[in-house]
């Protein structure tokens, strides 16, 4: 089916079983291997990282928690977690996505947002349930700045390995404070304390992949622009206010945000205005990760979109996601 039709209309049910379903990794990384993963000479961090994760896939193969690490030539026992800390763009989603790819057996990839979201929406005993059994749990961007839903994270994982689950995570750090990025690991290490020695941390340094070739502000079009982009699309556009779309959003679960955007090809929205409600914010996040990791265009006229932001809450809390979502809403109106 082509044409518009509108996102406020939208009213996605799904089932556990398809929200758990959704759990694999996003199309661009649908081939994604640690060959085609290709390491910035500049950045020796990254070639290493390659060769950890290749590691931990091996032990994967070779044993369910009982097999050895091996690391610059030494054995050591094996935990069942790896951590890749590392700034925005620089292919740890890829390395995550490679080590999915390469773990048989039943396997699951999301973010953390994902997780906590099913989570809340199917509760906790019945997503551990799910769960369990899995050879492999990868959680991309892993984040700290909820207590709450770290701590619920925590308490699954720890069930999860118990019953001889491996797990894979990422955090984001902003470029500009590689720093942060040590910090953040050590955070979530604390977080899950009961955890804490059965991680591998890898550090993964290097610049966005993104902004190599786009620099700039998210494209804010003018209405003319807009309406003739909406109208070329050889696809289905969704067409709204962009304050329509903050209010429906807030009337459907997160977990059920892939269901919004099934069968869409283009996202386009009017009168982008610089946010005033950090839940508003954060609901917009999550609605991003999930336009991004289907790798649908945003059509947009108003403030450009990488401007929502105000200063008070990228100076705030939830600055990481903030910039994250800067980041992937620029690439999303620059196709």
């Amino acid at each position: 089916m082509t044409g518009t039709t509108r996102l406020v209309d939208r009213h996605p049910g799904m089932t556990a079983s398809e929200l758990v379903e959704h759990l694999v990794p996003p199309r661009q990384f649908a081939a994604a291997s640690f060959d085609n993963y290709i390491p910035d000479e500049r950045y020796p961090s990254q070639a290493a990282a390659v060769e950890t994760m290749r590691a931990f896939a091996r032990g994967a193969a070779s044993s369910r928690g009982g097999g050895l690490f091996r690391r610059r030539g030494a054995e050591t026992p094996e935990r069942p977690g790896v951590y890749l800390d590392g700034g925005f763009g620089v292919g740890k989603t890829h390395l995550l996505a490679a080590l999915w790819h390469a773990t048989s057996g039943r396997t699951f990839f999301g973010t953390f947002i994902e997780y906590t979201a099913i989570v809340g929406a199917l509760g906790y005993r019945e997503a551990v349930a799910h769960f369990r059994g899995a050879a492999l749990i990868a959680i991309d961007e892993f984040e700290l700045d909820d207590p709450g839903d770290t701590m619920v994270m925590s308490r699954l994982l720890g069930e999860l390995v118990a019953s001889g689950t491996r797990i894979a995570a990422t955090s984001n750090t902003p470029p500009h404070a590689l720093g942060e990025g040590r910090f953040a690991a050590q955070d979530f290490l604390r977080e899950i304390h009961a955890l804490a020695d059965r991680f591998t941390t890898v550090r993964i340094d290097g610049e966005d992949y993104r902004k190599r070739d786009i620099e700039g502000h998210a494209v804010a079009l003018e209405e003319d622009a807009w309406r003739a982009r909406v109208a070329a699309h050889g696809g289905t556009v969704t067409v709204d206010a962009f304050a329509d779309v903050l209010r429906h959003l807030s009337t459907v679960h997160p977990s059920r945000y892939i269901g919004l955007i099934r069968d869409v090809d283009a996202v386009a929205m009017t009168e982008v205005a610089e946010l005033r409600s950090q839940t508003d914010a954060l609901r917009l996040v999550a609605f991003i990760d999930r336009l991004y990791d289907a790798q649908i265009p945003i059509f947009a006229t108003g403030v450009p979109l990488d401007q929502v932001f105000p200063d008070e809450m990228l100076a705030g809390g939830y600055r990481k996601k903030y910039l994250r979502a800067t980041s992937r809403m620029i690439a999303l109106t620059s196709t």
